[in-house]
């Protein structure tokens, strides 16, 4: 079967890039999340007056992978203890929050959540919210890294690769 998350993991072309690697994940898509104006553009979130963050719209196949292993991937790819800061980039839009549509998804996000938190001994500054919003990027956004291959990224090279080659990929 087919669910959706969406996660806020700082600058949304090395997020989605990463998402994608991730055996199970069978789509991804851009955009901004939880905002307070209809069809923002990238210009307008990056003023950071819109209340959006770059979000990936993560789409996976439940038979492949559960939702609490694609968290334990995300939680990887973020500094979680970073308020509106991932890598260099800062401000709200770089916020870090795990969005949900399901609200049967709550138990298992905060399964992992309450598991890094206490991993870490700090309360995390990730957002776990009910999605308000989500507004798809521009075409430009989509798949960035794959257009490309030099781009910005704040996400590590070897994290990618590890997203790649994890092969102890279970379903929860």
């Amino acid at each position: 079967m087919k669910r959706e998350i969406y996660l806020a993991a700082g600058c949304f072309w090395g997020a989605e890039h990463y998402f994608k690697q991730i055996r199970g994940v069978v789509s991804t898509e851009v955009g901004y999340a939880n905002g307070n104006i209809f069809h923002p553009t990238y210009e307008e979130v990056s003023t950071d007056f819109t209340g959006y963050a770059e979000t990936v719209r993560v789409v996976f196949d439940t038979d492949v992978i559960g939702l609490e292993r694609i968290l334990q991937f995300y939680f990887k790819a973020i500094d979680p203890l970073s308020l509106n800061r991932q890598g260099p980039d800062t401000g709200t839009r770089y916020r870090t929050g795990i969005y949900y549509t399901d609200p049967a998804d709550l138990p298992s996000i905060r399964n992992i959540y309450d598991r890094v938190a206490g991993e870490l001994k700090a309360p995390l500054a990730v957002e776990v919210k009910p999605l308000k919003n989500f507004y798809k990027a521009e075409e430009c956004h989509q798949d960035y890294l794959d257009k490309h291959p030099d781009g910005y990224c704040h996400i590590p090279k070897a994290l990618m690769e590890f997203a790649r080659s994890a092969s102890d990929i279970s379903n929860d």
